[in-house]
């Protein structure tokens, strides 16, 4: 690795995508916890996605393992949801805190607290970026983690398993705003 960053190396990293990690991403993992960082390029404009993202009471509508999620209380920094997880993963129910939501950086950051998984002391920090793809507005997202390795798993195993979870909902979500931002460009038929 040429370094590390919060406790990510910085291979594969542009140099902008560097500068987000180390002005957003701030986690100091612990001995025995993992951390890494994710990248997603998205064909949509800020405003779009972060209209998902933003949705602490509705994980759902990007994220493909969530069947069902109930928020107590307002939304507000403290908030807790509930979460019901798909079949297939090694969970049902998961409780986790909303710990920050910037709609002027575009910030939302969670820690899940609870739950009948494996995910102890999982904390993660998603911050979007404006960002011209193919002479159109776009979305950088960037989505850090940090987590117990769980007994009997190894941090590159631990690491693994996160990172496939959020590169699947990343891609969901991508899929998701990418289809309501060609929705957005479409011209009603009367207009033409």
């Amino acid at each position: 690795m040429n370094g590390n960053i919060n406790g990510f190396g910085d291979d594969g990293f542009s140099n902008l995508e560097l500068e987000y990690i180390r002005r957003h991403h701030r986690h100091e993992p612990g001995e025995n916890q993992c951390s890494s960082a994710l990248v997603k390029h998205i064909k949509a404009p800020v405003h779009l996605v972060w209209s998902l993202v933003r949705r602490f009471d509705q994980p759902q509508k990007y994220k493909p393992f969530v069947s069902r999620c109930v928020v107590r209380g307002n939304l507000e920094i403290g908030s807790l949801r509930e979460v019901d997880v798909k079949s297939g993963l090694p969970a049902t129910t998961s409780t986790e805190r909303l710990e920050l939501l910037d709609d002027n950086e575009h910030i939302l950051s969670i820690r899940i607290i609870g739950g009948d998984h494996r995910l102890r002391n999982y904390s993660s920090i998603m911050s979007l970026h404006p960002e011209i793809i193919d002479g159109r507005p776009g979305t950088l997202v960037i989505e850090s983690f940090v987590v117990d390795v769980p007994e009997g798993n190894t941090k590159d195993e631990t690491c693994y398993f996160v990172e496939a979870l959020i590169k699947c909902n990343l891609k969901s979500l991508a899929d998701v705003s990418e289809g309501l931002a060609v929705q957005d460009r479409t011209e009603p038929i009367d207009q033409i």
